[in-house]
């Protein structure tokens, strides 16, 4: 539990750094069924039993249709910690992977993901979702922008997909992989085995190979980067305080 506790306490830096929660909000975690996912639903689980703003949590997975990915681990521990489950069944990897046959799936997959995930917010009654990207994704994504497009960006703690009418919030840009790896295997999370043929392949993991190897002779990288994006400040990131970095 103090693993827990200490884990909903970066969370909730980065929910008030960024105006994340407010009362009556309506927050849907979207659980792939990772460890990133997992860990942001039993941190937001934990933060909402003492937040000062009443929120209501819930749990929506797409289920993309690749063979082997069974959730029904995932809905038992929804059960067990008392948060609504919603399971969406969907042909997105025989439209990206058999009829549209893309180069570079993962776009089109991630748009229609997330298209699908804005379906189901709307229909729960539900504004806004918790995506769970973390610090070391920042990072990555930053630097992807700067290598593979010569822009200076990244993506935003708190954004609102206009056509939608929904929020999406990153409660989890304060806490590292490793600690979330970590509270992850600490809390036995029922991690769900990504079957994506391009999980291993993408240009994301070439840039995280090249921060692993980078890091080793500048250790302190990562936190640089990511200061330098609260520094500029990147637009939404401008209110950042600080971070936990392991």
């Amino acid at each position: 539990m103090n693993d827990l506790n200490s884990f909903s306490g970066l969370l909730r830096r980065c929910v008030d750094d960024y105006g994340m929660i407010s009362a009556g909000d309506g927050i849907a975690v979207g659980v792939s069924g990772g460890k990133d996912s997992l860990v942001l639903l039993r941190g937001l689980r934990h933060l909402q039993t003492y937040y000062p703003a009443p929120f209501r949590l819930e749990a929506v997975t797409i289920d993309l249709g690749f063979l082997g990915m069974d959730y029904t681990p995932v809905a038992q521990l929804c059960r067990e910690i008392d948060v609504p489950y919603t399971l969406v069944k969907t042909d997105i990897r025989e439209i990206v992977f058999d009829v549209r046959k893309e180069e570079n799936p993962c776009s089109l997959c991630a748009k229609m993901r997330r298209g699908a995930l804005n379906d189901v917010l709307n229909e729960r009654g539900l504004n806004k979702l918790a995506l769970g990207h973390h610090f070391d994704d920042a990072v990555e994504t930053f630097l992807m922008s700067l290598l593979f497009e010569g822009r200076i960006s990244c993506f935003k703690p708190v954004t609102h997909m206009t056509r939608a009418d929904i929020w999406q919030i990153r409660p989890m840009l304060y806490a590292g992989e490793g600690t979330i790896a970590n509270l992850a295997e600490k809390l036995a999370l029922p991690i769900v085995e990504n079957s994506c043929p391009m999980d291993k392949e993408s240009k994301r993991h070439e840039i995280k190979t090249l921060i692993q190897t980078l890091s080793r002779d500048y250790p302190d990288l990562k936190s640089k980067v990511f200061g330098a994006m609260q520094r500029l400040p990147l637009d939404g990131w401008g209110v950042g305080k600080g971070t936990e970095k392991k």
